[in-house]
């Protein structure tokens, strides 16, 4: 699919300049700068998988933006009645809306929107990609680093079944960064060609950045996928003992929501060198950039936003 120039959708899709300048606009956010939809425009979040995060933020954003928020439940939607996504997302664009931000299980899901005269924004399309989640992963290594080229990061876990390593390893690589995969076999991903696995300890020895993976169990379907809590965290967490290990100026991250004593020692969880909250503060600032671009493309392209039901 070619993305229409106001959706963002995957971040394949973005240039490297387009990506430097979504994060300059975060920073911006974040230092205080403020950007008012004059028109304030009505944004539909249309969630089909559960998300605290993801939805809270993206809400947040909206509303620091001077955006209304329709909050579309699918449980209690029409969804219920067999409506298809595209014509859910239809009907939110005739009733006002001008714009929709979308979770969903099906892979690449917004290949089924085209012909929409509303921006799309994928806020998680199945094991498919989490592209907003990669800019917040971004903005937090920026902020520690400085750069991107030369950072060593290593991906840590359930690699197969996450849309996060899926956006974040290519990306990482076009930025410059190094990427390694560790974590069990059964979850390791062959088309993630060029990224060396290593062992857990390897990884913590040489990482500047540790990025733990949530355990994806309701997308395991193989029972030779599964493993105990216990089990997985002795073998493949970080426990206190492999903090240790770590390098010193070395950072750990969690795209959330995480699982204590499971991926990672709950003593670690706010950690001196976490960055795990910081992440989710930096979303926020991070959509509010994404939302300024697609409705600054969306009027480029002679859109009108509309403000009023």
């Amino acid at each position: 699919m070619t993305q229409q120039i106001s959706n963002f959708t995957t971040v394949e899709a973005l240039s490297v300049g387009s990506i430097h300048a979504l994060l300059r606009d975060a920073v911006a956010f974040k230092g205080g700068e403020t950007w008012t939809i004059p028109e304030r425009p009505y944004v539909a979040n249309l969630f089909y998988e559960p998300s605290t995060r993801t939805k809270l933020s993206f809400e947040v954003a909206q509303k620091r933006l001077g955006c209304h928020v329709l909050d579309i439940d699918a449980k209690t939607s029409s969804v219920q009645k067999g409506e298809s996504l595209y014509d859910t997302v239809r009907t939110l664009q005739a009733i006002g809306a001008s714009a929709v931000v979308v979770r969903h299980w099906e892979k690449k899901f917004y290949e089924q929107l085209g012909g929409l005269s509303i921006p799309v924004i994928n806020a998680g399309d199945g094991n498919g990609e989490h592209p907003s989640q990669c800019l917040l992963d971004l903005l937090t290594i920026k902020e520690a680093f400085s750069t991107f080229s030369g950072v060593n990061v290593a991906m840590i876990g359930d690699i197969r079944h996450s849309r996060v390593a899926r956006s974040n390893i290519g990306t990482l690589k076009r930025l410059g960064a190094n990427v390694q995969l560790a974590g069990p076999d059964d979850w390791m991903d062959p088309s993630l060609s060029g990224c060396p696995q290593v062992s857990v300890d390897t990884a913590m020895k040489e990482a500047d950045v540790v990025m733990l993976l949530r355990v994806q169990e309701e997308r395991h379907e193989e029972e030779t996928e599964r493993q105990s809590a216990e089990s997985y965290h002795e073998q493949f967490g970080l426990t206190e003992k492999r903090e240790k290990k770590m390098k010193s100026g070395a950072i750990i991250m969690h795209p959330g929501p995480f699982n204590r004593g499971v991926e990672i020692a709950s003593s670690l969880v706010e950690a001196p060198r976490s960055r795990i909250f910081k992440q989710v503060e930096n979303g926020v600032y991070i959509r509010m950039a994404i939302l300024k671009r697609a409705f600054e493309r969306s009027k480029s392209n002679g859109f009108a936003l509309r403000g009023a039901l």
